[in-house]
């Protein structure tokens, strides 16, 4: 499974990390609002990486957590789904709004393999400044690159490059930043 290759969910090793990680959100999840320390010692034993000053706000759901590194004052707004059967990096300074999904693995195309319940994943890397708009899907093995954004609703199914945006379903790129709708450089804003 850490290596991309096909495997069976079933096995008891993965069960108990699931398990472990389902007892951990559940923890996170269910932390007060007023005791701030609890809800990050929940996120931090969790995860795999937890940068300072970052915060993700519950709910939260995730296949095993330690596969999941977060960088530094990066913000997870409500309802974010992580499924992180392969590795899920998220760098410094990244905005991600709500209800945003990222999405690892993979299922054969062919019948009688899934049917068996093969499956796979291949991991997702966000760069530093990245700003997800709520709703955006994000598939496995997408990179996007730093100082992107993302419009709501977007589904990410191809590497983004840097300093773009990039909106629809599949999302594809309308501008690089810096850029008018047009083409031609804008002012900077006062």
């Amino acid at each position: 499974m850490l290596a991309g290759d096909l495997y069976l969910a079933d096995d008891p090793e993965i069960a108990a990390d699931a398990l472990r990680s389902a007892v951990l959100t559940e923890r996170f999840n269910a932390t007060s609002a007023a005791d701030p320390e609890a809800r990050r010692a929940a996120l931090a034993e969790l995860l795999g990486e937890l940068g300072e000053g970052a915060e993700i706000r519950p709910p939260l759901r995730v296949d095993y957590g330690h596969q999941i590194a977060v960088g530094p004052r990066t913000f997870v707004n409500f309802g974010a789904v992580f499924l992180d059967v392969a590795r899920i990096t998220i760098g410094a300074d990244v905005q991600i709004g709500p209800n945003v999904q990222l999405l690892t693995p993979t299922h054969p195309i062919d019948p009688e393999p899934r049917r068996a319940k093969w499956e796979a994943a291949e991991p997702i890397t966000i760069g530093d400044n990245v700003w997800l708009g709520g709703g955006a899907i994000v598939c496995p093995g997408v990179s996007i690159g730093e100082n992107t954004v993302v419009g709501a609703g977007a589904v990410v199914t191809k590497d983004l490059p840097t300093n773009v945006v990039a909106v629809g379903n599949p999302a594809r790129v309308i501008r690089k930043i810096g850029e008018g709708a047009d083409g031609k450089p804008q002012a900077p804003s006062a």
